[in-house]
């Protein structure tokens, strides 16, 4: 009958907490990585936030305020992606992180109401085998870490920062999960080679036991249950989620399994070791799941469905010493969601629930003093840390540590070497790139390596110092630092538009725009394009609206810079066809093109515009070939080969005379039209071949090229335009998403402003032409995935407002003008740092026959200062405001008797001059006399 007993925990509920109790203001987005995005432990929180693009966590406190609310603070980690993160079990406020730039580090944290945050990390650790993806605290030694770096799975003794403890063998894909067993003793892995790997990492580099028993190579997760007891979360063959449960010492087949529907998001496990309540949660789900784990039949048992109002985006657990155990709550769990954090509790219904403590209920729990130090553990050390209660009368105070004052130096280990010979190197990435370089200046600036800073930890310094000390950390700040996009008003859209062509190609923007009009591909037969007026917004009628027949499916699409009627659109038919649109706008559909060009023998990617010469188009196909074209005349004029492959995109460089191209063949190249058909240079471009853009940033100095890694990721690579050979100078990865980065650069203020088709994100970026090379701004989310952002001449921006770049943002049924803004406080003034003369792009500066000829020029510059602003630089400078001293600074100069004069002087002065008459005293009256008896 064991099967059939029945379990105290079977009537667990969920309660989703209200909306006044809800984390607010988090913006908590989607993140790539194997992390739960979000970590507890019994008094902080911390979690993935998207400032500062992903490199920048957010903290607050597992408790409210006294008022009921909970105070955010936001802490500079890394100098990409946070894909990990993990709260010591042993003091509250150390956390430990790992990042996209290839470094994991730790942090003391302060409560989040304290105007300091950390400095500084208190360690940097470099492990040098690729991206780091899990990190992970022993669960009963001080000071030992587990790390996922790529492939290999690391121990580390904080202690001895050199080099790890013990690499263990390399795995045969990435990892997916890491887990300790309860006591320590082993170290379990998943991986996408579909394999499951227990070490013993004290023992051997290699498992003592695995198998290929996972299912299915999409994200997989890991965690130990009770005794030897794995408990893993993943797919199946058909994709269908599904939880299993094995014993460690014969992984041949599972105990158990259960399947949990078909959604393709991660199932991420959370589990109370004491009670064995299991909450699932997956990956973009408003569901969660709780089951109670057994090692006896039967294993996984049905508890509670709880369905919350918003996709999750990570999940923790709280840990069970700060339980409200008084209210029978058994768990807590923390749903990290776009823009809030929901505590869900998971009580137990009692009668007396509030005024007794239900014994039975809680087993004693894991205390929080570590048993042994990382040396005593690799030594051979099988301590167990010592069980407490977790009744508010017997809880134990757990230590921590202070988080404002230094630490004593940590005991230098000058033999760590000797006493771990299986330790692995740390090697440097052979890619140097700004994440890279920042986090290891950062490194070098860190208070481990600082002469009288031993532990990471600065001396209290005054506010001016901490905010320069934490800046300097940061690297070099930008003034668009906290750039603002916003999306303009209802009243300014172009709405009910339909038929949207939503699969044109990569190489193609998805529509184009100028001062006037928007031009959109629509998909109907006979590749038909719609274009829109900027100055009639407003929904457009249900009826058929005329269009340009293209005639041929659209591959690109470009408006002449000089000419606000002129349309180029190259097609699937190898031809480029240029339409002229009346000035007001489409009357009447247009089905005869002012000029076709022919040339091209295969289907064209992509075409470009001269930026100077009038009438000059470039083109190219996948003939493998570049052709310039005179407009004027209708003919072909330069011929340019050398690819080897499709070509992506291309760019011409700020003065016209120069040509860049980025392939799939793995190449950048830059031509000089006039003088050779051959590439003038060129170099290696980004390892994937799924699509790039290049243009040109700091007066042509650089190409900026965005593409995909070997790893998909996609990443900004920045190249010297006069040695393409010597390779990439800087880079810096930025997320995982299908779409190619689309690049609009401003040369005025060196801000490049990149997005896919398919995005909610404009992810922004200052290029510097020295270190760091990419300083990164805020980015701009939309509530939606738009279908392309094309942005306008920068005379179309309103100075008034700040604006230094506007655009058309086209969504499914739109298209919505997005402005982006620096925010500044005197606006009434015209903000000349931001806004130096630009180039009149939108006039040619010499013809396309005098280009040819080898003629050169350069665009007038231009003011946007309006005549009736004053540059701030001119603006008259306040007069500081008058200090005052304390009365007490006053009063403590003075004796009593002189204080007490001063009281009633000061008194008389308010109350008036006792000597002066009264106002009714001159009133005039009547005489005595005249009064009644």
């Amino acid at each position: 009958m064991n099967r059939f007993k029945t379990s105290k925990f079977k009537n667990t509920t969920p309660k989703i907490a209200k909306k006044d109790g809800w984390i607010n203001d988090v913006r908590g987005g989607s993140f790539a990585g194997q992390g739960n995005h979000i970590k507890a432990s019994a008094e902080l929180v911390a979690f993935n936030t998207e400032q500062a693009g992903g490199g920048m966590l957010g903290v607050t406190t597992v408790k409210p305020a006294a008022d009921g609310r909970w105070r955010l603070s936001h802490v500079a980690c890394h100098s990409d992606l946070v894909t990990d993160l993990d709260f010591s079990p042993f003091e509250e406020n150390l956390l430990a992180t790992c990042s996209a730039d290839e470094t994991v580090k730790l942090w003391r944290l302060c409560q989040p109401e304290s105007a300091q945050p950390p400095l500084a990390p208190e360690l940097t650790l470099t492990p040098g085998r690729g991206r780091p993806e899990l990190v992970l605290f022993h669960p009963t030694s001080s000071g030992l870490l587990a790390v996922g770096a790529a492939k290999s799975p690391l121990v580390w003794d904080t202690d001895r920062r050199d080099a790890p403890l013990a690499v263990l063998e390399e795995h045969g894909e990435e990892l997916q999960s890491l887990s300790w067993k309860r006591d320590g003793s082993l170290l379990a892995s998943t991986c996408k080679d579909k394999m499951l790997r227990v070490f013993d990492p004290r023992a051997q580099l290699k498992p003592v036991q695995s198998a290929d028993c996972l299912r299915n190579n999409k994200d997989s997760r890991l965690l130990w249950a009770k005794d030897d007891f794995l408990l893993t979360t993943g797919f199946d063959r058909m994709r269908n989620r599904e939880v299993r449960l094995w014993d460690s010492r014969n992984l041949s087949s599972s105990l158990s399994s259960q399947t949990f529907g078909t959604s393709g998001g991660t199932l991420i496990p959370l589990l109370d070791a004491d009670t064995g309540l299991l909450v699932l949660a997956g990956m973009g789900d408003t569901v969660a799941d709780c089951l109670e784990v057994s090692t006896s039949e039967p294993f996984l048992s049905q508890v509670s469905h709880c369905l919350s109002d918003m996709p999750t985006r990570g999940v923790a657990a709280v840990p069970k010493l700060a339980l409200d155990v008084m209210s029978c709550e058994v768990m807590r769990v923390l749903q990290l969601t776009d823009n809030c954090i929901v505590p869900i509790r998971y009580q137990v219904p009692r009668k007396n629930s509030g005024h007794d403590f239900h014994a039975d209920l809680y087993p004693d729990t894991a205390g929080a003093s570590p048993a042994m130090s990382a040396d005593e553990w690799w030594r051979g050390g099988d301590k167990q840390v010592q069980r407490v209660s977790v009744h508010p009368d017997k809880r134990p105070k757990a230590a921590k540590a202070p988080a404002a004052n230094p630490t004593p130096a940590r005991k230098d280990h000058g033999d760590s070497k000797q006493e771990a010979p299986r330790a692995g190197s740390a090697s440097s990435s052979p890619l140097s790139t700004p994440s890279t370089s920042s986090s290891s200046a950062a490194a070098s600036r860190s208070p481990s390596t600082t002469s009288g800073l031993s532990s990471g930890f600065l001396p209290s310094p005054s506010p001016g110092q901490a905010g320069k000390a934490f800046q300097n950390l940061l690297g070099p700040s930008s003034k668009f630092r906290h750039i603002q996009g916003a999306v303009l008003h209802r009243d300014t859209h172009i709405t009910n538009v339909r038929d949207l062509n939503l699969t044109t190609p990569g190489e193609c923007d998805g529509f184009c725009v100028n001062r006037r009009h928007a031009a959109v591909p629509l998909a109907i037969s006979g590749g038909q394009i719609a274009v829109f007026q900027r100055s009639r917004p407003g929904k457009l009628p249900d009826a058929a609206l005329p269009t340009i027949q293209n005639s041929v499916s659209v591959a690109d699409l470009c408006w002449d810079p000089f000419d606000t009627q002129r349309l180029a659109v190259a097609g699937e038919d190898a031809k480029i066809r240029v339409w002229r649109v009346p000035e007001d706008g489409l009357k009447e559909t247009l089905t005869e093109p002012e000029l076709v060009l022919q040339g091209h023998t295969e289907k064209i990617y992509s075409i470009k515009f001269h930026p100077l010469a009038s009438d000059l188009l470039a083109s190219s196909s996948y003939d493998l070939t570049v052709r310039l074209w005179n407009l004027r005349d209708g003919e072909q004029v330069r011929l340019l080969t050398g690819h080897q492959d499709q070509v992506f995109a291309m760019a011409w460089s700020p003065d016209g005379k120069l040509l860049a191209t980025v392939c799939k063949d793995g190449k950048v190249r830059v031509y000089d039209p006039r003088k050779s058909a051959a590439p003038l240079q060129e170099g290696p471009g980004p390892d994937g071949h799924r699509g790039a853009r290049v243009v040109w940033v700091c007066d042509g100095d650089y190409l900026l090229v965005s593409g995909f890694d070997s790893r998909s990721e996609r990443g900004l690579y920045l190249y010297s335009a006069a040695s393409l050979s010597s390779g990439v100078v800087a880079g810096v990865s930025v997320d995982v998403s299908p779409s190619t980065l689309i690049p609009f650069y401003d040369p005025d203020t060196g801000v490049v402003l990149l997005t896919g088709k398919g995005d909610t994100r404009v992810h922004i970026y200052e290029v510097v032409p020295e270190e760091p090379y990419f300083v990164e701004c805020s980015s701009f989310n939309t509530l939606e995935p738009h279908k392309g952002l094309a942005f306008l001449p920068k005379s179309e921006c309103n100075v008034r407002e700040v604006e230094i770049a506007a655009a058309l943002m086209l969504t499914r049924t739109a298209v919505e003008p997005v402005v982006f803004k620096v925010p500044r406080v005197k606006k009434e003034f015209f903000q000349d740092d931001l806004y130096p003369d630009t180039s009149a792009c939108w006039e040619a500066a010499l013809s396309a026959s005098a280009w040819l000829d080898n003629a050169d020029a350069r665009h007038r510059k231009v003011s946007l200062r309006p005549a009736d602003m004053t540059p701030v630089s001119q603006a008259p400078k306040e007069a500081p405001a008058r200090k005052y001293m304390p009365s007490s600074f006053y009063l403590e100069e003075k004796t009593d008797e002189q204080k007490k004069e001063e009281l009633l002087v000061a008194m008389v002065a308010k109350l008036g001059n006792m000597d002066d008459p009264l106002p009714q005293e001159s009133f005039q009256g009547v005489d005595e006399e005249e009064w009644d008896d």
